[in-house]
């Protein structure tokens, strides 16, 4: 086990041969709130463990299959990243330690991580230049506040060119769900076209991976391709500013 400490995480890295009550020989990065931020199968190292990244990489295909230009919050263990090696990614990642655990735990062997706040080198990036927004990025207190407001939205759309699509990994409650319905609406004001989708979970309360993808164009999906991701329904809710 390593551990590993910056201002913002208490990292660790473990290996294990139980993950979510599936046997085997896992590699897992873990937050201090118990928040698995990745996880390598080192049986078979090239399988994405997580459904959430295999839904992403479904988006992606299906509505852009030529897609060449991407930008990332949040490395994590550069899942995303190093199945489409090929692409243009760059990623901006608040810790030094997680990507460099990303490196020597995981295998990530790409020189494309940018260490720095997500939103500010966004700001700086050329408008019209991408065709996805990765938006994957939590603190022990969830997603980070000033990446879910409408000034911050409106900057992902400019930097998006005209087939562009955001598309944000959220925790939090399919009904009811203040917060989440609150980036639901802020999103669409800004982006004509948005879905939303969730795993499944015992009952409505129950936190579970949900996911929404804000496009310029309609958006495209397979429910069969999206790895138990099924379309939602998300409440109004209020508007976040700055």
């Amino acid at each position: 086990m390593l551990q590993a400490n910056s201002s913002n995480h208490e990292i660790t890295v473990y290996d294990t041969t139980e993950l979510y009550g599936e046997k085997g020989k896992f590699r897992v990065m873990e937050f201090s709130n118990k928040a698995i931020q990745g996880a390598l199968d080192l049986n078979h190292p090239k399988r994405i463990v997580f459904e959430y990244p295999r839904a992403m990489i479904h988006l992606m295909e299906v509505n852009e299959p030529y897609f060449e230009d991407v930008f990332v919050i949040g490395h994590g263990i550069g899942t995303i990243a190093g199945y489409f090696a090929e692409k243009r990614f760059k990623i901006a990642e608040l810790d030094a330690e997680v990507v460099g655990l990303s490196r020597t735990c995981f295998g990530y062997n790409q020189d494309n991580v940018i260490i720095g706040d997500g939103r500010n080198i966004l700001e700086g990036e050329e408008r019209n230049t991408y065709d996805f927004i990765i938006l994957d990025a939590f603190t022990a207190a969830g997603t980070p506040r000033h990446l879910t407001t409408s000034e911050f939205f409106n900057t992902t759309y400019s930097k998006l060119n005209s087939h562009g699509s955001i598309i944000i990994n959220l925790m939090g409650k399919v009904e009811h769900d203040t917060l989440v319905n609150a980036i639901h609406t802020t999103l669409s004001e800004q982006y004509p076209y948005v879905k939303s989708f969730a795993l499944p979970a015992e009952g409505a309360a129950d936190i579970q991976n949900i996911l929404i993808i804000g496009r310029k164009r309609p958006i495209q999906f397979q429910t069969r391709q999206m790895a138990g991701f099924t379309e939602i329904n998300l409440g109004q809710g209020h508007m976040i500013w700055d």
